[in-house]
């Protein structure tokens, strides 16, 4: 089984404590419902800094990242599958990126 990471780009705080309740309840559900397949659920990150040849930035890149999840799936295309039900899509604030994990 191959392993795949979800980037996910986006989203937002909540508004209030009870929202935030409500959001993560989701996200406990969505990740839950991956059963073994979340094989490391990952967790939200902060803003990031670009390092280039230029110097370092602190402007979290092009697309910031805001957080992660580690899959294992038979495909790319069933890790896609997966990320269909992701909570960060609600509402099309956010988006989720797939990758394969190349093993060395």
């Amino acid at each position: 089984m191959a392993k795949f990471m979800l980037a996910y780009h986006g989203g937002g705080k909540p508004e209030t404590p009870e929202e935030g309740e409500k959001i993560m309840a989701k996200w406990i559900s969505w990740l839950t419902g991956l059963g073994d397949a979340a094989a490391d659920p990952g967790n939200p990150v902060g803003m990031s800094k670009t390092v280039s040849a230029d110097g370092v930035a602190d402007n979290g890149g092009s697309n910031p990242l805001s957080g992660y999840t580690i899959l294992e799936a038979d495909s790319i295309e069933a890790a896609c599958d997966m990320a269909k039900g992701c909570p960060i899509l609600d509402g099309g604030k956010g988006t989720v990126e797939i990758a394969p994990i190349v093993e060395m």
